[in-house]
């Protein structure tokens, strides 16, 4: 069991290396949180807002280096907005969200590791809005369900298509990140218990603006994709198997 004082340290860590490939870490926070035995829903809404703290600033950086493309990312979060909505609104038992967690990780994990080597200039660049609001709807309602932002799993799935150059891709994935999270705690406002710890979520949200700000930086001056993007599989499939023991 992870005690209370070393939470924010290893928050802060965590949004250090994802916010560096434009993810919000809610995957991490998650299996963190589980083992320092936090109430279930309470888990999901401080992971959704500590996602919004670290991809809010990785945002901004990444449209002031000019690599966020609205014309693009409008199909995937123009759909997934109201999926993840949806999905947080939906009451299901701790057993199945751990479940479901645990399969979604381990399966982004593997994408994350095994996705094929490709040439920054053989890009599919022609924006296909039909298949991108399909993706955004799916993988929405996934991320609203679980509670994390969802970019975890568009990151590799964007690579596979051959959408953009990577860090347009961790760019989309942070936007994406950023609307899903506030999207989704919209949908779980409906149903959170009594008694939310919000001193520890505070606490949380501190630590991980530290973490996720830094990282941002690094992302924004010295990308390297291939290296994060390893220690990014091997962070969510230690979180995934987490998920499935716990």
């Amino acid at each position: 069991m992870i005690p209370d004082w070393l939470l924010p340290i290893l928050f802060a860590a965590i949004a250090f290396v994802y916010a560096s490939v434009g993810f919000g870490g809610g995957s991490s926070y998650l299996a963190l949180l589980a083992l320092a035995a936090i109430p279930f829903q309470e888990m999901r809404l401080a992971a959704l807002i500590c996602n919004i703290i670290v991809v809010g600033g990785g945002t901004l950086i990444f449209f002031q280096n000019r690599q966020v493309d609205f014309r693009k990312i409008l199909p995937l979060v123009a759909v997934s907005v109201p999926a993840a909505y949806l999905g947080a609104k939906m009451r299901i038992s701790q057993e199945t969200f751990f479940h479901l967690l645990g399969a979604s990780l381990l399966l982004a994990a593997a994408l994350l590791w095994f996705q094929p080597q490709r040439r920054e200039e053989n890009l599919e660049s022609k924006p296909q809005p039909v298949r991108d609001g399909f993706l955004g709807g799916a993988i929405g309602w996934l991320s609203g369900m679980v509670g994390i932002g969802g970019g975890i799993f568009l990151s590799p799935v964007l690579h596979f298509f051959r959408w953009d150059t990577a860090r347009k891709i961790a760019a989309t994935a942070s936007v994406f990140i950023l609307v899903n999270s506030i999207s989704g705690i919209a949908g779980q406002l409906s149903h959170l218990p009594p008694g939310i710890n919000w001193s520890r979520i505070t606490l949380l949200g501190a630590a991980v603006l530290v973490g996720g700000q830094l990282g941002s930086r690094v992302s924004a001056g010295r990308f390297n994709p291939v290296l994060i993007r390893r220690w990014t599989a091997v962070l969510v499939f230690v979180a995934g198997l987490e998920a499935v023991l716990k």
